[in-house]
């Protein structure tokens, strides 16, 4: 699963010109070498190297890997083409990007390198656009001409070809961009008059006519806007790494998301699955001091991006490890939600991503930068280079990860999920686009919800795209309001050969261009549920006026309400008003439930005991026996698998207490134990299959 020649690549971003100081770089490398990190990440900014047009300063780079080489370092170079340097902002200044009230962007500097050349919030890929081909010819010359004289070089592990794949939702309105746009179009509708009847636009007379749409709301144009600006920017991806490899046919290429495919693959364009199908190793940022520090949320990321990756190894490419000063917090308002980082949440944030599947871990920063907002930041090691009780911990997992005895620990991989939360990208474009106006967060409250639900419950789910879906067996469907009829017809056909689904309200709500079907559920899903709508409520926000009973549980509804008249289905559950809330039916060899309103978002606003033993008896309702189950929800327990058979647990333990508990292995069917222990805290017990884990850590043991 790895091919970087390293056990488990351990390490952190160290250059970002101008820091750290050059006269600490080889003390720096000295250290880390000595504390174990075997890796680096640079980032190759535009702006700071090619100098005058076809005039490059690589020495300060030139250095950093003779470094690395002479300290047994490998290093990541980042392209930052993004970075503009200030004489192509001025020789290509019509190919600026204009933002969506039209404006050109600014060259502005750099918030995590305080280096000019910078667009404001990340401009979407920078201030130009490299759908201007004279600039993608600078681009890619730059690109070329480092691949070129770094290649061969003993310090090289590869090239990161997109920091953070993402992009502003409000850029790229450039003429470059427009015309770009024509062109998809083109291809995608054939004839002008065709793509105008889709569009309900009836007056285009020439393809210029077309523009790209400045309003973010329900309609077909604004959603083939956001496809292709995905389509856009991920071929730019594509063209960053045929520059690389023009330039140094035998690199490796990597790249690095931010975990963003719930919350912002519509908006910001985070598909990690596209992202992670372009490289050989992807990755991840998820900082807690941004994201929030809850257990479920420390292993959110990397489920998400061992998914997307399929199969491939991943990293958590930047992990907090040090304090987060005087930046907006999104999640918490206290010390406790990793503003500080102490070691021990270094440890157990760690730990949580290796538990996920990550393979290699790299610190966000080496040491803090000494410029800009971000100032003391993130840093592991201290201001002037020193190590801290943060850099300890850091260094002692460095180690241990590499060291002989976690060869085959290290090797081996999480089991397939327990169950399977699908992902659309269809549907969340389209709830983007429909909720925009009103500032709902009903898709992203929805797919948290139910990962969170599952996750109280030790239920390993993953997260499955809807391409993946005849991997899985059992599927969770928390958010299925709009479905172009091919996803449709796929879903239906999967539950026909075996599969058992559930699924909540309103599924296909919207189809094809986003028009609203006039039977509902919509695209022969009446059929697949076994059901007709009674009546149908989009008020999510009061939703939580809903609640419903099923099984004896009094849950708690949120978003949309949609009531049922059973068909074929059987009914199972009611509204408090007596509607039909929850029916159940066979189709083909599978069967389905269909809850009417969004219990997943009820459970992410406000979780309650009853919530948490629905999505229990939602497995239960599969037939599917879980792979390991525990006494104590207060920690997640993860099996992995290796190669040769053996199997692995991972018990992480997030809370402030000692945590005890049993447990037991349904799915095998056999009677295991506790065998050899990789990894315990002090006064740590694993016997037989009982366990206790130390505050803020984790028991790693093979099971036998």
């Amino acid at each position: 699963m790895n091919n970087t020649g390293l056990q488990v690549p351990f390490g952190a971003v160290y250059f970002r010109k101008s820091n750290p100081p050059r006269e600490d770089w080889e003390r720096d490398y000295g250290v880390a070498s000595e504390d174990g990190l075997n890796v680096f990440r640079h980032w190759a900014m535009w702006s700071a190297i090619e100098v005058k047009p076809g005039i490059y300063d690589w020495e300060e780079y030139d250095q950093q890997l003779d470094l690395a080489a002479k300290n047994g370092i490998k290093t990541v170079i980042a392209e930052l083409t993004h970075t503009v340097p200030d004489w192509a902002y001025r020789k290509f200044s019509h190919a600026r990007q204009v933002t969506i009230d039209g404006k050109p962007l600014p060259s502005t500097m750099g918030v995590s390198a305080a280096t000019g050349g910078f667009a404001p919030n990340g401009g979407g890929g920078g201030s130009l656009t490299l759908n201007c081909p004279e600039v993608r010819e600078a681009a890619g010359a730059f690109l070329t001409a480092m691949a070129e004289r770094y290649r061969g070089h003993p310090g090289l592990l590869g090239y990161d070809c997109w920091n953070e794949c993402n992009y502003s939702p409000v850029v790229d309105f450039s003429e470059y961009t427009q015309a770009a746009f024509r062109q998809w179009l083109k291809a995608k509708y054939g004839t002008l008059d065709v793509l105008a009847k889709a569009w309900y636009r009836y007056s285009y007379a020439e393809w210029d006519d077309v523009m790209a749409p400045r309003q973010i709301a329900p309609y077909p144009e604004c959603l083939d806007w956001l496809q292709f600006k995905r389509d856009d920017y991920y071929g730019q991806m594509q063209f960053r790494i045929d520059s690389v490899k023009a330039g140094d046919p035998d690199c490796m290429i990597l790249a690095h998301g931010v975990g963003g495919a719930i919350t912002d693959m519509a908006a910001r364009g985070c598909d990690d699955w596209l992202a992670a199908s372009k490289v050989e190793t992807y990755g991840y940022t998820w900082i807690q001091g941004r994201k929030g520090a809850q257990p479920w949320r420390n292993f959110f990321a990397g489920d998400l991006t061992r998914a997307a990756s399929r199969g491939k190894p991943f990293w958590h490419a930047e992990r907090q490890g040090g304090p987060l000063w005087m930046q907006p917090q999104v999640v918490g308002r206290d010390k406790e939600d990793g503003r500080v980082a102490e070691p021990e949440d270094i440890r157990v944030w760690s730990m949580s991503s290796f538990a996920a599947g990550a393979r290699g871990m790299l610190n966000l920063r080496f040491r803090p930068l000494l410029d800009g907002p971000l100032f003391g930041a993130f840093g592991s090691y201290g201001m002037d280079g020193s190590r801290t009780p943060r850099s300890d911990i850091a260094s002692k997992l460095a180690k241990w990860t590499n060291a002989p005895e976690q060869t085959e620990l290290m090797a081996a991989s999480p089991v397939k999920g327990d169950i399977g939360i699908l992902v659309v990208p269809e549907t969340q474009q389209w709830d983007y686009l429909l909720s925009h106006e009103g500032g709902f967060d009903t898709y992203q409250a929805a797919m948290w919800g139910a990962y969170q639900g599952f996750f109280d419950n030790n239920i390993q789910a993953d997260w499955v795209h809807i391409d993946d879906i005849d991997n899985y067996e059992t599927i969770y469907f928390p958010y299925p309001i709009m479905l172009p009829s091919k996803t449709a017809n796929t879903i239906t056909d999967w539950v026909a050969k075996g599969g058992k689904l559930i699924a909540e309200a309103c599924p296909g709500y919207f189809g094809d261009r986003g028009k609203v079907g006039t039977v509902q559920p919509n695209n022969g899903l009446d059929v697949l549920f076994g059901v007709r709508e009674d009546e149908v409520e989009f008020m999510p926000d009061i939703g939580d006026r809903i609640r419903f009973s099923l099984d004896g549980l009094d849950l708690q509804g949120g978003g949309f309400l949609q009531s049922y008249t059973a068909t074929s289905g059987t009914e199972r559950g009611y509204f408090n008003d007596g509607r039909l809330a929850v029916v159940e039916n066979s189709h083909g060899k599978g069967r389905t439930r269909l809850v009417g309103t969004h219990t997943s978002v009820a459970y992410y606003r406000a979780p309650t005991e009853d919530g948490r033993r629905y999505f229990a008896d939602c497995l239960k309702w599969t037939g599917h026996k879980q792979n390991v189950s525990c006494s104590n929800p207060q920690v997640q327990v993860r099996l992995h698998a290796g190669s040769n058979g053996q199997r692995y647990v991972w018990i992480v333990n997030a809370s402030r207490q000692p945590q005890s508990g049993q447990l037991s292995f349904d799915a095998s069917g056999d009677e295991l134990k506790f065998g050899r222990i990789f990894w315990a805290g002090e006064n740590a017990k694993a016997q037989g299959t009982g366990f206790t884990v130390s505050p803020r850590d984790t028991l790693v043991v093979s099971v036998s």
